[in-house]
């Protein structure tokens, strides 16, 4: 029942991931990735115990890396603001937080005009969350961590 959990998430990450402005799926390396362009801003990996979302967080990497579920990206990339999130088969991923990481890693990768086109598509409907608007309650608890 647990995996069945970590795929559930995994399937809403990645949906979410794609929902981006020009964000397409990619299999780099043998791993299943979201990319805008020719840039990575998300690797997913449900293997066979647990389940890993890897994301570049330039700006709260250092509140993420004090969560017990997340360690700097090995190969060097950890340097760079990249986390990757580990959950075993008996874990429930936090998935609205996993999503906020998704969207600030996507802004950290994508150009400028895409960013431009996420906050005007913003203004007239739900989605993704704008970096104007204040972290929802349970990223900040995580934050006081």
């Amino acid at each position: 029942m647990a995996q069945k959990n970590a795929r559930r998430a995994e399937t809403e990450l990645r949906k979410y991931a794609l929902s981006f402005p020009e964000a397409h799926e990619d299999f780099p390396w043998g791993e299943r990735a979201a990319k805008v362009g020719k840039k990575v801003f998300a690797f997913f990996h449900v293997p066979g115990e647990g389940f890993h979302v890897t994301v570049k967080l330039p700006e709260s990497a250092t509140l993420a890396l004090g969560l017990d579920f997340v360690e700097p990206t090995g190969y060097g990339l950890g340097k760079s603001g990249w986390v990757t999130a580990s959950f075993a088969e008996s874990d429930e991923p936090p998935v609205p937080v996993l999503k906020q990481w998704i969207e600030e890693s996507y802004r950290a990768i994508a150009p400028k005009k895409l960013i431009a086109a996420l906050d005007e598509s913003e203004r007239g409907q739900a989605g993704p969350a704008s970096k104007s608007r204040p972290l929802p309650r349970r990223h900040r608890a995580l934050r006081a961590k």
